[in-house]
């Protein structure tokens, strides 16, 4: 089974690109970020004509996360539980067939955070100790599992080209990784780094100051696996060539593959 996770960053936007990667890729399973468009605005049309099930949780304007399978979703939970006052689209979860057996699978947009002296830090911070909670509760199941996209964390000094630019910013701040590190010690492997410890690997560059023709790149888009999960691991892929399309995203698609029991 193949998995990716893309921050198409506005689905409307960006439909020939994704519906280009889907024919490029043929992924099981696509998770989507930022499509920034109400359930009803999402082009389900185009994408179920090309042979795709749809399931959406968006949010006009800002956020919004969508799963395009070829098996439908089932068991589809949309929002992280721990804050009912949240209305942020952030959160689009179900399960999958994978062999004689399921996967359960979540796409994810993690809060920015910046600036992090306002209350967007606080905010991220919470959503990040929801997200562990809740993940330690799914780890319970003893399932191969996958969650997967667009954290805006970055790791390590590593997965930046230039660190010293991000010190401040929250992406990048200390408590932004350390709350990555516990999510992960829970039990969790993060999918590119069990297949490499290579730097210079990245899956987003800003549009501004020509961060792409530079590569000067951040890796911020993550898929992190339960041990049922990387115990089915055999690899990882950065679609890094989808930067170079004309208008593109400022994110690029990374992908697993795991292989059926």
């Amino acid at each position: 089974m193949r998995i990716a996770t893309w921050n198409v960053n506005s689905v409307r936007q960006r439909l020939g690109h994704l519906l280009d990667f889907l024919k490029e890729a043929q992924p099981d399973a696509l998770c989507l970020q930022e499509i920034k468009c109400v359930d009803a605005d999402f082009p389900r049309r185009e994408i179920e004509e090309a042979g795709w099930q749809v399931e959406t949780h968006g949010q006009k304007t800002f956020n919004g996360v969508a799963i395009l399978s070829r098996a439908k979703l089932e068991d589809v939970r949309r929002g992280l539980p721990g804050d009912d006052s949240d209305e942020q689209a952030r959160y689009l979860e179900g399960v999958l067939p994978l062999g004689s057996g399921v996967v359960r699978l979540a796409s994810i947009y993690l809060p920015n955070g910046n600036p992090p002296n306002t209350e967007k830090y606080p905010y991220k911070l919470g959503w990040m100790k929801r997200l562990a909670a809740h993940t330690r509760m799914l780890l319970a199941h003893e399932e191969p599992l996958v969650l997967a996209g667009d954290y805006n964390v970055i790791p390590e000094p590593r997965d930046a080209r230039d660190p010293a630019a991000w010190v401040s910013d929250a992406l990048f701040l200390p408590q932004t990784r350390s709350a990555f590190r516990d999510l992960i010690n829970l039990g969790l492997t993060e999918a590119l780094r069990a297949t490499t410890d290579d730097a210079g690997l990245y899956t987003f560059w800003d549009y501004q100051a020509g961060a792409w023709q530079r590569n000067n790149g951040i890796r911020i888009d993550h898929l992190l696996l339960s041990p049922q999960a990387a115990d089915r691991l055999d690899g990882v892929q950065i679609a890094k060539h989808v930067r170079g399309w004309d208008k593109p995203s400022d994110h690029v698609p990374v992908m697993v593959e795991l292989r059926a029991a």
